[in-house]
Order: structure tokens, then sequence, then C-alpha cells
């Protein structure tokens, strides 16, 4: 019984990763259908600034006030990556709607100018950050079963986000006018959004989102400078078998992708299983391709 609590546990716990990494992914690519290669980069730039202001709390400040450091860093990662976001958007990402193939070689573009810039500041060998006092450690459930803090942190951190999305999606004025974007653009013009500024926070938004999520994967382990490119074809792949434009597809893709992935690297290895959850996705995009949540719309395009 504890082996199969591990072993659902570090499904969920997977899945809770992919599906915060795959968080902004779902709103820029689902908003605007911009296939964004640089989000890796975002979610590099959150997990620098995680390091930079661990670096700033042990040079300026007590030990004392170390353990805080983390709550502010999450806040800091989110800003700076939806600024930058948000400054892509506004210089480079708007010219080019409706050319998904010059987008996706633009923002491979950027994302290779951002992984130098970062070298160039950072340095090529990963860094470590270390993990406040308050995560160290984990809940013992049984003599043979620990949940390790961090985990759950990233678990709660992952409810958190999701419950944040949702409210400013279906409980805000400027989460309704996204909804009316993605679902008929032109329509949401007619009646007097604008679109541009919606897609300008959008983006920023989703920007934000994987500065978090680079945060957070500071926890796991060392960062550098090609973080993001461990993760990038993953969150496409939630956001794809989710469903491109709703997020309890999203939900859903991260989940069912955690947990089966888990359960084959069980009885298989890492890299066969990877291989087997590609190729069940892929059968599975052939029966039902607009995904396992597919949004509804009278648009006629």
């Amino acid at each position: 019984m504890s082996l199969l609590l591990l072993q659902l546990f570090n499904g969920i716990s997977l899945s809770s990763i992919l599906l915060l990494i795959a968080l902004g992914l779902a709103i820029t690519f689902g908003l605007m259908n911009v296939i964004n290669m640089a989000h890796g980069e975002f979610i590099m730039i959150g997990a620098y600034m995680t390091y930079m202001i661990q670096g700033l709390f042990q040079k300026m400040l007590p030990a004392s006030a170390f353990g805080y450091y983390f709550a502010l860093s999450l806040l800091v990662a989110f800003l700076v990556a939806a600024a930058i976001g948000w400054l892509l958007e506004k210089t480079l990402i708007r010219f080019l709607y409706g050319r998904p193939l010059d987008s996706l070689l633009a923002t491979w573009g950027v994302s290779l100018v951002l992984q130098q810039l970062a070298r160039t500041i950072f340095g090529a060998p990963n860094v470590a950050v270390k993990a406040p006092e308050w995560l160290e450690g984990g809940l013992a459930i049984t003599a043979e079963l620990t949940l390790p803090y961090k985990r759950l942190f990233i678990i709660a951190l992952v409810i958190f986000c999701i419950t944040a999305i949702y409210l400013y999606l279906y409980h805000t004025r400027g989460g309704r006018s996204m909804q009316a974007v993605m679902q008929n653009r032109g329509m949401a013009a007619c009646l007097g959004i604008s679109t541009g500024r919606v897609d300008a926070l959008g983006f920023a938004l989703g920007s934000g989102m994987a500065g978090i999520a680079g945060c957070a994967l500071t926890l796991l382990g060392p960062i550098g400078p090609s973080i993001g490119t461990y993760y990038i074809v993953d969150a496409f792949m939630v956001v794809v078998l989710g469903g491109v434009g709703k997020l309890i597809g999203t939900v859903a893709g991260a989940l069912g992708i955690g947990v089966l992935s888990t359960a084959f690297e069980y009885t298989t290895s890492a890299t066969l299983a990877k291989v087997i959850v590609f190729t069940l996705i892929i059968a599975f995009l052939q029966w039902r391709p607009a995904g396992l949540v597919t949004m509804k719309s009278r648009a006629l395009d």
C-alpha cells in the first residue's frame, strides 16, 4: 500500500510540475495561436530571478530573514517575466499574428538570444538555489512513506495558480474579455473590446506564469541557461492534449501525462516510458484532434 501511495504521489507531483509549466503556454497559445518557442526561456528568467533574490538576501540581510526570500522570489519572477513578455508582444509578436511559421521562427530566435544573454550574465555552468529551511524534510505518512515538503509546496502552488487564473477568467471583466477574444476575435472587436490590449495582457500573464514555474523548478535541482529547453516539448504536449484554450483541459492533460509517465517508468524505464506516452498521445490525437476538451463557439472559422 505504501508503494502504491508513493507512485500515486509521484504521478500527481509530476503532473503538478507539468501543469505549472504549461499554464502560461495554455494562455498564450490558446488566446493568440502563437507558437511561442521562447516559453522555456521565460521559465529560465524566473529561475534566475530566484537565484538573484537568494544572493541579495545572503549578502544584505541577516540569516534569520533568509527563509522569506522564496516568497519574494515568486512575486519578482512573475513581475519580471510578465514585463519582458509584455515588451516582446509589443515589439515583435503583434506583427506576426496569423503567420504561425514566422512566429515560430521568430520566437525560436528570441529563445536563442535569451539563452546567450543568460550565459553572458550568469555563466554557462549550472547554479544551485538553496531552499529555505521550512521546505526541507518531509511529511511522514508511514514508516515507509515520506512526502517531501518541496513537492507538497509545488502542488499547493499549482492549486493556488489555477484558482487565481479561474477567478480572473470567469469573475473579472478583463478575464471575460480574454475569453471573448479566444472564442471569436472579430466579434469581440466589433463589440468594442480592445483585442490588442487583451493580447498584450494575455501574453504578459502567460509569461508571468512561466516565471513562477521557473521559480518552483529551483526547488528540484540546479538551474542553467538551457533549463527551459528540457520542458518546452512537455508543455506543448500538455496543451495540445488538453485542448487549446480550455483551462480544465490543460489540467486533465497534465494529470493524465504525469500519472501515466510515472506508472510506465515504474514498470519499464524513463526513456521507454516517454516513448510510450508520446505514442499514446499521438494515437489519441488521431482519434480526437481537438484534444480532451474542445471550445464551443459560434465562430464559423
